[in-house]
């Protein structure tokens, strides 16, 4: 379901794949970098995500977007929700800032594939912060998904002994 309110927006997509497939692609740092289609992911480092808790460390370069010169700055994508199949979360933490904004994806089964949705919410944000959200609109997040369904389609991640 496409959509937004005054503190979320979100894309969908079906995907012509199972789930794993899709699921493989958003537990990996360089998936991550591979499927942006803001511009603002130079590059990744860390290891998949198993669980809650997780992370790994994003180079990040907001020129793309060409609204706040940050010059380039590191994040880490800090893993909230976990569950295998269904949901992948994040919040991004950074010593510039912490805003607590939650990306994420919810996976579900359909005929011909796997529905994804792709969300952003800023509802537990801090006042001081609402004035610059959302970030990217729901049109870049209905990009990243065809990212997503192209990388999958076409076998990514490569396998581990390719890397």
């Amino acid at each position: 379901m496409d959509g937004m309110t005054d503190e979320r927006i979100s894309a969908s997509r079906v995907i012509p794949a199972p789930a794993d497939r899709a699921l493989a692609v958003l537990r990996d740092p360089d998936g991550h970098v591979a499927i942006d289609s803001s511009g603002m992911l130079q590059s990744a480092e860390g290891e998949r995500v198993e669980q809650e808790g997780d992370g790994f460390l994003v180079h990040m370069d907001r020129e793309a977007l060409g609204d706040y010169d940050l010059g380039r700055y590191d994040v880490t994508v800090r893993i909230t929700a976990y569950r295998p199949d269904t949901q992948i979360e994040w919040r991004i933490e950074s010593p510039r800032f912490d805003i607590g904004h939650r990306y994420g994806y919810l996976l579900r089964a359909v005929e011909g594939g796997t529905e994804v949705e792709s969300y952003c919410d800023w509802s537990m944000i801090d006042e001081k912060w609402k004035p610059i959200f959302p970030v990217i609109d729901a049109k870049a997040l209905k990009a990243t998904l065809g990212i997503l369904e192209r990388a999958v389609l076409r076998g990514y991640p490569r396998p581990l002994a390719v890397r």
